[in-house]
């Protein structure tokens, strides 16, 4: 704090340091102003500054200072934390009105009851597990719905910015509307661990420990996968004091002990073995069923096992997963919570100046690949370009430069009403049966496992269009969108390519792992025209974790976005 009046603090510097409490007078004065102060001893003398009259009484250990003694307190001790001072106000006349009591603070020893004294009553020692659970599960989606709106969108190429567009441009360390999805991750990623942390130490709350495994494995993908190494093993501890964690390296993130693979089986285990009577509440993606709890973890195991199969044979894992076939295997059994079309659960999108929603289009990319299958799901996604007399649709190239080109907004498509006006039909994804087929199908197509890639495909499809409630042409899988209309793999990673859009960074994680679909190069790129294969570290990690950041960007090429993660080296 500063002091009211600078007269003292110029003549003792020191000053600078110390508190004011201002306490009002009577009219008549003799009032008591009462402050409240932290006063401790070294065995040196303490000082304690008045305003009026300006003065310095200097004291010694145990002595009292002569206007202390009035009220009804007791006289302090030097050696108590948190003591009460009346100084009389006699002597000071009308008009005053303040009366500013400074008191110096010396380091020293505390009492031995200083967390009782300071310790709130009314506060709870512990949160409920279910108010963390379903706090982690609707900030996560919620959050990172909007950022695969706002910026995974633009990286994946399903939307164009077009002012404010530094992100799209490739600039990624340079996030606007969205583009920042660290603190989001790291977050979460903390309360999680809250969560844990309950269940593991309290068997009452032990029915937890499976959801909360799960949803660490899965958060965690999303983040390596977007960054490559970052802090793990040592992070989400800072009421431990670790607030300075290393980064670990992405293959042991995965791979090692208290990685996503190893946090995804304990999670299967601990829901299986679990035999209490405690139901999972706060449960807002399958209102307390640990069976799909089981569901989603099996999904998620077939995706990370694909994600990670150009660096290690998984050929084992996948095929047992496949033939349990204990994974999400309809749109009813999906890892997803509902929007609502009034705030405050409606997709964030909704409650946006029309401005910020006018600044994100339809992409080049994206009209291309829709129009070559005559694909519906156009006008599912995007409303017809206000200056088409057809209800037509038009894409922009990603990474203009709005500076030098510019841009009618009524000569390009918007997003439709789902985005914006009835978001009840959007989701919040977590995982589901769709991309579980089409994973399944990929490892079919590439002969990883033994199934029919072809059924899985169209099982993929026909889900996905489900999914977002669009009617699925009679010739779609037989024409245009058939499994063999060309490369099989591009067209499985396409199909999910598609009904991925909104959900998170998922779209560009895929391409950079597959390279499909085929995204272009921008218009304006401020990457030297190289699509970027990771997130870069944020400003804030290079403040404040400084020298595990040095040598993590040392790593990658001084925080290169060009340069890919683990998974991204092909053999």
């Amino acid at each position: 704090m500063k002091f009211i009046d600078n007269r003292l603090t110029k003549k003792f510097p020191a000053l600078d340091r110390v508190g004011w409490i201002p306490a009002k007078l009577g009219r008549r004065g003799g009032w008591k102003a009462q402050a409240l102060g932290s006063v401790v001893s070294l065995g040196r003398p303490v000082r304690v500054w008045a305003f009026n009259p300006f003065r310095i009484l200097t004291l010694k250990k145990g002595q009292n200072p002569p206007s202390l003694t009035q009220g009804k307190e007791r006289t302090p001790t030097w050696r108590a934390t948190q003591v009460r001072f009346y100084f009389s106000c006699s002597q000071l006349k009308s008009p005053l009105l303040y009366l500013s009591l400074i008191l110096a603070l010396v380091l020293s020893s505390c009492t031995k009851d200083f967390e009782e004294i300071n310790t709130n009553p009314n506060q709870p020692l512990t949160v409920q597990p279910s108010l963390l659970l379903r706090q982690v599960i609707y900030d996560y989606g919620e959050q990172m719905s909007y950022e695969g709106f706002t910026a995974g969108d633009l990286l994946g190429q399903y939307r164009t910015a077009l002012d404010f567009n530094l992100f799209d441009r490739h600039d990624l360390k340079s996030p606007q509307l969205g583009g920042n999805p660290w603190p989001i991750l790291y977050t979460n990623l903390r309360d999680n661990e809250q969560l844990l942390d309950l269940a593991l130490a309290n068997q009452t709350f032990s029915v937890y420990e499976g959801p909360a495994r799960i949803l660490k494995a899965y958060m965690a993908a999303a983040l390596t996968d977007m960054f490559g190494d970052v802090p793990y093993f040592e992070a989400f501890k800072g009421k431990n004091l670790t607030v300075t964690p290393v980064y670990d390296e992405q293959e042991d993130i995965y791979l090692a002990e208290g990685g996503i693979f190893d946090n995804l089986e304990k999670g299967v285990a601990a829901i299986e073995n679990y035999n209490g009577n405690i139901a999972l509440e706060g449960d807002i993606l399958f209102n307390g069923d640990l069976d799909a709890w089981v569901r989603f973890a099996k999904s998620l195991q077939i995706k990370f096992l694909m994600r990670t199969a150009n660096v290690q044979n998984n050929t084992t894992a996948l095929q047992a997963l496949f033939d349990e076939a204990n994974f999400i295997r309809n749109n009813a059994q999906n890892a997803t919570f509902d929007f609502n079309n009034g705030e405050p659960n409606n997709f964030r999108l909704a409650r946006l100046r029309i401005g910020d929603f006018n600044n994100f289009v339809l992409s080049e990319t994206m009209e291309e690949i829709l129009t070559d299958l005559n694909d519906p799901r156009m006008a599912t996604f995007f409303r017809p370009f206000s200056n088409s007399d057809t209800g037509g649709f038009n894409g922009l190239l990603n990474g203009v430069d709005a500076t030098q080109n510019a841009v009618v907004l009524a000569d390009f498509s918007l997003a439709s009403t789902n985005f914006r006006e009835a978001t009840s039909a959007l989701d919040a994804n977590f995982m589901t049966s769709w991309e579980t087929h089409f994973l399944l199908a990929e490892a079919a197509a590439r002969g990883i496992i033994s199934a029919d890639a072809q059924t899985l495909y169209e099982t993929g499809v026909t889900q996905a269009f489900e999914y977002w409630n669009t009617e699925l042409p009679t010739n779609y899988l037989s024409t245009e969108g058939a499994f063999n209309n060309g490369d099989a793999i591009e067209n499985i990673i396409t199909q999910k390519w598609i009904a991925n859009i909104i959900n998170g960074y998922e779209g560009w994680i895929e391409y950079r792992r597959t390279g499909f679909p085929q995204l272009k190069t921008i218009s304006a790129s401020l990457n030297n025209d190289l699509l970027p294969v990771r997130m870069p570290y944020p400003a804030e990690e290079q403040a404040l974790n400084t020298i595990n950041y040095e040598a993590a960007a040392a790593k990658t090429e001084g925080n290169s976005i060009n340069v890919p993660v683990w998974w991204d080296e092909a053999p």
